[in-house]
């Protein structure tokens, strides 16, 4: 066992190595070389690794690191100050499109529970990938950045709902009652009540006691710690481990240890979330994929059109001049991480069928292939 996880993660980093070189020499996004690779290597590409379980457990971990790193970029007043981008934008654009998405998939014949998970799963963006490539182009205050990261924020409260939504609606889960459904938003409200009081009182004094033993080992515990202790708190009301992730890092960016803790997680966050994309890239069925490519790629086109017209028309209605409305409609056009933990409690559970989970899983995938394109030159299309 030992010496197949070595295996595959020799295997992972040489493709990895290379298709980044190839993309960092074509000017291309490295996003786009984790996915490529994701897809080549996987269990349905050439299957140099077949067993992709235990990569995608220490791929999340890779969205965790990154959310917190953002969340030191936000403090809570800013966050306090982007409400209006948060559950204006967020709530127009998630419930929207949704609902869009659920009457069109209704009207091509799909039952009403598949289309409610479908409008779920397509108004999910990929938060890691958006805020991995707007950090690394200095876009992440910008006006349209701002806006992508509160639309992102309310889409990540949002995934809670519709998983339950989901389990209500497998065959495999009882029913969940009102009551239950009410104690899990009391709990979500918990976790956060806590979350926000550790951060304002307690992260100062204890990095203030971690700092006077001058040591970097102790110094990179105690970060990990709170990372991932914010992260196991939200996931176990039901909350997504990379929202717990940002909040943790917004408390901490009030603190004078921030630029240093910074410093100390960026080698995880790296390292981990090029294994979250190569994950990804391993989902796609590449058996189906000759006949249902021609369905995929009309949905994904139907959803970054969709979706990008969707945002760019609600930023406009929210004040906003045209071209950071468009701006903002490119960058989140696309599906997201989210989307397919939505997705695949559906087929499991038998709400949605294998054969149309794979369209849509498919057109997710190729979404996710364009999107550092749409980001990159977000400015120039716009």
């Amino acid at each position: 066992m030992i010496h197949s996880y070595l295996n595959d993660t020799l295997v992972m980093l040489a493709a990895a190595l290379l298709a980044v070189a190839l993309c960092l020499r074509s000017n291309m996004p490295p996003i786009l070389g984790y996915l490529i690779v994701g897809i080549v290597i996987g269990p349905s590409g050439a299957g140099l690794i077949n067993d992709s379980a235990h990569i995608q457990g220490f791929a999340e971990f890779g969205v965790v690191f990154l959310l917190f790193s953002i969340g030191l970029e936000f403090s809570i007043p800013l966050l306090l100050r982007m409400k209006a981008s948060v559950f204006g934008l967020g709530s127009a654009q998630v419930l929207l499109t949704a609902a869009l998405t659920m009457t069109l998939a209704w009207l091509l014949g799909l039952s009403s529970d598949a289309a409610l998970v479908l409008g779920g799963v397509i108004a999910m963006s990929s938060t890691a990938l958006v805020t991995k490539q707007l950090a690394d182009q200095s876009e992440l205050h910008t006006r349209h950045g701002r806006n992508c990261i509160g639309i992102l924020l309310f889409q990540d409260v949002m995934v809670a709902p519709f998983l339950i939504l989901v389990d209500m609606l497998t065959e495999t889960v009882s029913r969940m009652s009102v009551a239950s459904v009410a104690v899990a938003l009391a709990e979500a409200a918990l976790a956060l009540t806590l979350i926000y009081a550790f951060g304002r009182w307690v992260l100062r004094p204890l990095f203030s006691m971690v700092a006077r033993f001058h040591s970097a080992e102790l110094f990179t515990l105690t970060v990990l710690l709170i990372v991932l202790g914010a992260a196991a708190l939200t996931h176990h009301i039901g909350l997504s481990f990379a929202l717990g992730a940002f909040l943790a890092g917004a408390m901490l960016s009030e603190t004078e240890f921030r630029h240093q803790v910074e410093a100390e997680i960026r080698p995880f966050r790296d390292l981990l979330l090029g294994l979250f994309f190569i994950s990804i890239g391993m989902m796609l069925d590449l058996a189906t994929l000759p006949s249902i490519w021609l369905q995929a790629l009309a949905l994904m086109l139907v959803m970054v059109m969709g979706k990008g017209l969707l945002v760019a028309a609600f930023c406009r209605l929210g004040g906003w001049e045209a071209a950071v409305a468009m701006r903002t409609g490119l960058i989140l056009a696309h599906g997201g991480e989210f989307g397919f933990a939505i997705l695949v409690l559906a087929i499991n559970g038998g709400v949605l069928a294998p054969n149309n989970g794979q369209v849509v899983l498919a057109a997710m995938l190729f979404s996710m292939v364009i999107a550092p394109l749409l980001i990159r030159y977000n400015g120039r299309i716009a």
